[in-house]
């Protein structure tokens, strides 16, 4: 039996060692953390779970492609018990709700009611909206692969795509706010203008909403760690071998094949005198931020395409401020957009509007009678943080950040006044710190042309990539199905057949 190391614990690297397992290979996932997951995480503060990693799953909806591939590698079955919050998102113009909901003929109806002057502007949100619904990710095959039963892309799927692709394409240019000016009512014009700006402009929006109206991306009950632990106990029943606190530190290279994979016990978890150990194998797969990945090697590795994506790639991250309350807020939104009195300022951005995760209605992250809030502020502020963190100003920024964001909210929520009980800082550094993150970056920023990267490097024998780095914008789908490619390589160059989901 071949043996297979793989690089970080993650949903990317638990999904190759599932696969890998199933295609009976011998396989060890080495992680450095003291628990598996990697970005798809949670942490306790006092009696909160704060949720740094899932706010919705794509593929959650049982007759999507990619629900077949969360159900093979075990994070989903039919005993996970799936919510779809709605309104999907509400914003409050003086008393009046502006609701954005999964349910797209609902959102047209109550807007036409609120703004009947809006009336073609309001149509022609939605039409894009609708043009996108029931469109599915594809799970396709890789050349050469042997399995029993192809995977291809049905034509009248590549046509729909094109269709949407032609149809959308006016409107990359154009941003959240510039989108707003089509709308009289200053409610719906401010909902637009809450809205991040990003380079998919407000074709970004189109895409959720109608990914959403399809009756996919619901949130698994309770979050990142149960869908985590359901894959790592699905790994162990296969026969794989997870090394937690460990660290890979080098993939030897012999006569252009990787031949083992030095690790040693991770400081940062356990203490032990343990030495460097050799892991002898056939095959490796890092699954960890390729944007990283020469870390592991003595010379950089080398291909074009590596250096296109290092090139072009730009980080998507935040600072995520947890939040934890002594009040009970269900009769609040789940997900309200609120504009602050007075800006947040972090770093060189101006956030005068909050987006807020409201866990009332969720017991698994507070207990009876209390709340979690999570607030993400978008942008790219890793040098921010990494240069007050050398001059020892990091708590005191974080202290600062907390205590503005809780005074501005609690003008907003006075129920909450002298309620918190706790509250946390994520930022960039704590993501690179905590999962080796690329700036702490956790997707990849998107552009107007979309590149997927191979699973492999030509002319390295033996080495494999995945995770979601290598499929933008990233997420959890693209840790998954890099990782099934993977795999697929793998089973490509050994002449093994690949036993797919079917």
């Amino acid at each position: 039996m071949k043996k297979v190391i793989i690089i970080g614990g993650g949903v990317s690297g638990l999904s190759a060692g599932i696969y890998a397992q199933k295609c009976g290979f011998d396989t060890t996932i080495v992680e450095s953390h003291c628990l598996s997951g990697g970005n798809c995480t949670s942490w306790k503060r006092k009696d909160y779970l704060f949720e740094g990693g899932m706010h919705w799953l794509a593929g959650s909806k049982k007759s999507s492609g990619i629900y077949k591939l969360w159900r093979y590698v075990g994070a989903l079955d039919d005993n996970v018990i799936t919510h779809y919050t709605e309104p999907f998102m509400e914003y409050n113009h003086l008393g009046t709700p502006i609701r954005l909901y999964r349910d797209v003929d609902k959102t047209e109806k109550e807007w036409l009611s609120i703004s009947p002057e809006d009336k073609k502007a309001i149509g022609d949100f939605c039409k894009n909206i609708r043009l996108v619904k029931g469109l599915n990710m594809p799970v396709t095959d890789i050349r050469k692969v042997k399995v029993i039963k192809k995977n291809k892309i049905p034509i009248s799927m590549f046509f729909s795509f094109l269709k949407v692709i032609i149809k959308l394409r006016k409107w990359i240019s154009i941003t959240p706010s510039e989108y707003a000016k089509r709308f009289i009512h200053p409610g719906i014009k401010e909902l637009f203008m809450s809205l991040p700006e990003g380079n998919q402009g407000i074709v970004a929006l189109f895409m959720t909403m109608g990914f959403l109206a399809d009756g996919d991306g619901g949130f698994p009950e309770g979050g990142s760690l149960p869908f985590v632990e359901r894959m790592v106990n699905n790994y162990k029943s296969l026969g794989g071998n997870l090394l937690l606190n460990t660290s890979a530190t080098k993939v030897m290279i012999e006569n252009n094949k990787a031949t083992a994979v030095m690790i040693e016990p991770n400081s940062l978890w356990v203490e032990n005198d343990e030495t460097i150990k050799k892991l002898d194998c056939d095959a490796v797969i890092v699954a960890t931020d390729t944007m990283k990945v020469d870390q592991f090697f003595e010379l950089p590795l080398k291909a074009k395409w590596l250096k296109t994506m290092k090139e072009k790639t730009k980080p998507t991250s935040g600072t995520l401020v947890s939040i934890g309350i002594d009040a009970d807020l269900q009769n609040r939104p789940e997900r309200p957009i609120f504009k602050l009195e007075s800006p947040i300022c972090l770093d060189d951005k101006k956030f005068e509007y909050l987006f807020v995760n409201n866990y009332a209605n969720n017991r698994t992250y507070s207990p009876e009678g209390k709340t979690v809030l999570t607030i993400q502020l978008p942008g790219d502020t890793y040098h921010f943080w990494k240069t007050i963190k050398e001059n020892e100003k990091y708590t005191a920024e974080k202290e600062r950040l907390g205590n503005n964001i809780i005074n501005e909210l609690t003008k907003l929520m006075p129920e909450i006044e002298g309620k918190v009980e706790v509250f946390d800082i994520a930022t960039p550094l704590t993501y690179e710190r905590f999962c080796d993150n690329w700036k702490g970056s956790w997707m990849t920023e998107m552009t107007n042309k979309m590149v997927s990267y191979p699973p492999d490097i030509k002319g390295l024998k033996g080495v494999y990539l995945s995770g979601h780095r290598l499929m933008p914008p990233g997420g959890l789908p693209p840790a998954l199905m890099t990782a099934r490619r993977a795999v697929q390589a793998l089973c490509r160059d050994t002449g093994t057949l690949f036993i797919s989901e079917e």
